[in-house]
């Protein structure tokens, strides 16, 4: 891969599709996806969120609210089921584990949606692809 972020729908669809297929390639542990921080993220106290994916497994940190849009988001693409829920005593929030029963696409599909269904960034959002 020479390139690791985008801004448009249709380029961070093929980065991410690009990362994943690196990731297997590559037999890495995981592959990360991420975008900047909000002043929100901040006064919340959280970092930037991030997504991975591994295994045909795509994980995520969220809020309450985030979970809801993350269930509600899981309605509309049928292949991909959320497995398990951790709520860790030490954190607020739950960390997301769905299963993607489909191809790196429409995985990528999925993460971009996301990041604007879920963690509320505009249709111009940048992503990064951080881990490979």
């Amino acid at each position: 891969m020479t390139r690791f972020d985008a801004s448009t729908a249709a380029t961070r669809i093929e980065l991410v599709a690009d990362a994943i297929a690196a990731h297997r390639e590559r037999g890495s542990p995981y592959t990360t996806i991420t975008v900047e921080p909000t002043d929100t993220d901040r006064e919340l106290g959280h970092g930037a969120p991030w997504v991975q994916y591994f295994d045909g497994t795509v994980a995520l940190d969220c809020t309450e609210y985030e979970l809801e849009q993350l269930k509600s988001l899981c309605s509309e693409f049928s292949s991909f089921s959320i497995e398990e829920l951790v709520e860790p005593e030490e954190a607020e929030g739950t960390h997301a584990r769905l299963t993607a029963r489909t191809d790196d696409e429409r995985v990528a599909q999925f993460v971009d949606r996301v990041f604007q269904d879920v963690f509320d960034r505009p249709a111009s959002y940048r992503l990064w692809v951080t881990d490979i």
